[in-house]
């Protein structure tokens, strides 16, 4: 319907950036929603998220939070408190929290969501995967290293399992773990990891992929910590050259 199509015209230009017209479509398919599903409808929940997302996007998180609170209280109602949706609902408040620097408020949400994605989704489920991996970044974000280590850790295990040792995904939660241990100061364990994601989307996503060029500045920086400036050194000048070409 009419709703529908305003909905998939403001996620391109939310894709394009260009949230200016995308804001206006999505508070117009918002109110056709409302009005033909209702205030508490499961669809209503989508359409207020999606505008949600577009105001954390802008940094409006004083708009934002209202409507994702809206979105989970009627996905708790409606599709009950253990529900995928109401997980994923807790994961975009919880990340508007992390957004605005409140972890407090952003830790028992994101507990929440993975308890529920253990729970219906099982414990080897992508979803659970991300779920770990929020509430590690949220524990890094703050220097609870210690927590954040084994949901990694976990995290990458269901995502090799799942998705298979060679996929982009993989490559992100090798490079997340890689990032905690250079932060404790443990680079040994690090090294082979930042390498593992290098190869991978070497591999998978071409020589010259915008990606490629993030996991060499990764495996650079690394060098640089440990004092390997040879080693830096054309890893950085790689990066460079793809980010010319490719960026401009």
């Amino acid at each position: 319907g009419t709703a529908n199509s305003l909905n998939n015209l403001a996620n391109l230009y939310q894709d394009m950036g260009d949230y200016a017209r995308a804001e206006p479509l999505y508070q117009r398919s918002l109110k056709i929603i409302e009005k033909v599903s209702g205030p508490d409808h499961p669809d209503t929940a989508t359409f207020l998220n999606n505008l949600a997302d577009l105001y954390k996007n802008m940094g409006d998180y004083a708009r934002a939070e209202p409507l994702h609170q809206r979105c989970l209280k009627i996905r708790e109602k409606v599709l009950g408190p253990d529900h995928p949706h109401t997980a994923a609902s807790l994961g975009n408040l919880a990340a508007l929290y992390d957004s605005m620097g409140d972890p407090a408020r952003a830790e028992p949400l994101y507990d929440r969501s993975l308890k529920i994605n253990e729970k219906v989704l099982g414990s080897e489920h992508p979803e659970t995967a991300r779920s770990l991996n929020n509430l590690a970044e949220l524990y890094r974000s703050i220097g609870d290293y210690a927590s954040a280590e084994p949901l990694y850790d976990r995290s990458l295990k269901i995502i090799e399992k799942v998705l298979g040792p060679d996929h982009p995904i993989t490559a992100i939660a090798l490079n997340n773990l890689a990032t905690l241990y250079r932060s404790i100061g443990d680079y040994a364990r690090a090294e082979p990891l930042y390498d593992r994601a290098l190869k991978i989307n070497e591999k998978v996503l071409g020589p010259e992929h915008p990606d490629t060029a993030i996991a060499l500045n990764n495996l650079a920086q690394l060098y640089m910590s440990i004092g390997d400036y040879s080693g830096a050194e054309p890893l950085y000048d790689r990066a460079l050259k793809i980010n010319e070409k490719v960026l401009g």
